[in-house]
């Protein structure tokens, strides 16, 4: 499980064993959703943030974080995605303590 960001206390991470559309995880105290990118032409048109099967999914503040997150960084999220997945790279993980928005 490839951690690649913390973002106040919410762990955006991938599965090790991933399947497309891109998308990442967040979890944070036992709740857990996921954002799915839908790229057109190279660029990232849209991202829907889904529940998971078994999870409660992220609501209220942490939700909004996880959304201004996603919006924020997607480009590198998804960057992420295929070194690790496409280019077998290493990826680093990076703790972001201070709010975007």
């Amino acid at each position: 499980m490839p951690g690649i960001f913390e973002y106040l206390g919410i762990l955006i991470f991938f599965y090790s064993n991933e399947h497309e559309p891109i998308h990442v995880h967040g979890k944070y105290d036992g709740f857990e959703s996921k954002a799915e990118f839908l790229i057109v032409n190279g660029k990232i048109t849209e991202i829907k943030i889904k529940p998971i099967k078994g999870y409660r999914p992220l609501t209220g503040p942490k939700l909004k974080d996880f959304e201004d997150f996603l919006e924020a960084y997607s480009d590198q999220i998804v960057q992420k995605w295929i070194d690790y997945f496409v280019y077998h790279k290493d990826v680093e993980f990076e703790k972001i303590n201070k709010r975007i928005k």
